[in-house]
């Protein structure tokens, strides 16, 4: 992360108490440092900056709140606790949803200031141990008791998207081109690299990676960190964003052999992100052809797909989770925050739908990702096209996951997952404007003609279990019926 230089902190204090009094976005405090009370203000802070469109809230000790005076201040915020806490974990465990603050230490004129720098509320109003908090004028007030004003904060929440919100302020030039990895993002949009720094700085702009601010430096967006960032970890906001793969020994969650995670943007680390996984998956050898072959037990274009999807379908504003990988002996599971915005048993047919136009918008343009909602129709293809189980998809209000399973005879497979396999490829053949018959359906389990009848009765079940139904019920001949799923 970059730290604030002291002449631009310095800066910053001389233009606060420049101001003729106290503002909503800016409060002065000698020494008064009560960690119910800061954390009260964080609350109050997030939720007005937020509201007024302000780029940060700030309380500065040291100061006479009146005639502005530098008094100096006590206040050593890194050595301060409540209880058997350190001030600033305690004041995180309180907040809800969590916001980014930073207290900064300087001196000014041989005397001791304290800034606290709050970031803006950004989906919803903050709390502080289970009160919203808000400033009018230059008090601190219960949000519940304006509710207007809460219902203004909430209009403002709706208008905001998570690609605008800022990664990174008040960046100079150079740490802009440090931090962004602006040659891969040229490389992927297949444009010449710019000629001139002018150049590299229009088309960061003009892609809303980064915002000139009013001081001729710059903010990076999350846009612009969440894909092209060398190392997430310099972005404080974002480092539970992540993404992390696990390898487990056998199929379950007791003993993890590896964890890795991958720090660098989606985009700029996509490939490394596959190529990663695929150096984890279980593979075997075979001879094709005459020749000695490694293949892996998941195909890549599935594998990619359902990455994508995960990294540009998450709920940005649950905190405290990021996208993983897990690896077991028998699956692969690929999840994400936040609920599927559409019914996880219609992936394959529903019209697309994206939390984070922007990003989703940006890796279809490099190539990354599907851009009419046909990623998972691909993934269930590969799995049959591999002879695999169906993809499994399990979601709540709370998280998304996709489970990709090794393969395994038709005779191995539960009765649920046979019902499963059927509705799935009922489903391809639906948006493919085909429709499931007996012989298609035994083609995708690998079954021989002779074996046809085991076919016959699965297409029964399925037909009782309501997964699919005949494409026309007065049809009474079974030899040639067609099948489709149950929604059509």
């Amino acid at each position: 992360m970059i730290e604030k230089t002291e002449k631009y902190l310095t800066s910053l204090f001389y233009d606060l108490i420049k101001m003729p009094k106290e503002t909503e976005w800016a409060e002065f405090k000698h020494n008064n440092y009560n960690p119910q009370e800061i954390g009260e203000y964080i609350s109050a802070m997030a939720n007005i900056v937020a509201l007024s469109k302000k780029d940060h809230g700030y309380i500065v000790w040291g100061v006479e709140n009146d005639s502005h005076i530098i008094l100096g201040t006590s206040f050593k915020p890194k050595h301060e606790k409540k209880g058997s806490e350190e001030l600033e974990a305690w004041l995180i465990k309180g907040l809800d949803p969590k916001v980014v603050f930073r207290f900064f230490e300087l001196n000014v004129e041989n005397k001791p200031i304290v800034i606290l720098e709050i970031s803006p509320a950004y989906s919803h109003p903050v709390k502080f141990y289970g009160t919203e908090f808000i400033r009018i004028g230059s008090n601190k007030v219960n949000l519940k008791n304006y509710p207007e004003i809460a219902r203004q904060l909430w209009r403002i929440f709706e208008q905001i998207k998570f690609e605008e919100g800022i990664a990174l302020e008040a960046t100079v030039s150079e740490d802009v081109l440090r931090l962004l990895d602006y040659p891969k993002f040229f490389e992927m949009i297949n444009r010449p690299f710019p000629s001139s720094r002018e150049e590299i700085f229009h088309a960061l702009r003009d892609n809303g990676f980064i915002i000139l601010t009013s001081n001729d430096m710059w903010n990076i967006t999350n846009l612009g960190a969440i894909l092209f960032a060398k190392d997430l970890n310099e972005f404080r906001s974002l480092k539970r964003k992540i993404l992390r793969i696990i390898l487990y020994r056998g199929s379950g969650h007791t003993e993890a052999i590896k964890e890795l995670m991958v720090n660098s943007g989606y985009a700029a680390g996509f490939d490394h992100i596959i190529s990663t996984i695929y150096d984890l998956i279980p593979s075997h050898e075979e001879i094709i052809h005459g020749i000695r072959k490694t293949v892996q037990s998941y195909p890549e274009i599935a594998i990619r797909e359902l990455v994508a999807n995960a990294l540009i379908h998450q709920d940005f504003n649950v905190t405290g989770a990021g996208p993983m990988v897990e690896i077991f002996d028998n699956r692969i599971e690929i999840s994400n925050p936040g609920g599927p915005l559409v019914d996880k048993n219609r992936f394959v047919d529903a019209f697309p739908k994206s939390r984070n136009e922007a990003i989703a918008s940006l890796m279809r343009l490099i190539g990354l990702c599907e851009e009419r909602g046909s990623g998972i129709d691909k993934v269930v293809l590969q799995t049959e096209i591999n002879q695999l189980p169906a993809p499994l998809f399990e979601s709540s209000e709370d998280f998304t996951k996709a489970v990709l399973l090794t393969y395994r005879p038709y005779a191995e497979l539960t009765k649920a997952e046979r019902l499963h396999a059927t509705y799935m490829h009922a489903c391809l053949m639906f948006v493919q404007k085909k429709y499931l018959t007996n012989t298609s359906l035994r083609e995708r389990f690998g079954i021989k003609e002779e074996n046809s009848s085991m076919i016959s009765r699965l297409v029964s079940e399925a037909i009782k279990s309501k997964v699919i139904k005949l494409v026309d019920p007065e049809n009474k001949s079974r030899k040639h019926a067609m099948y489709q799923p149950i929604w059509a």
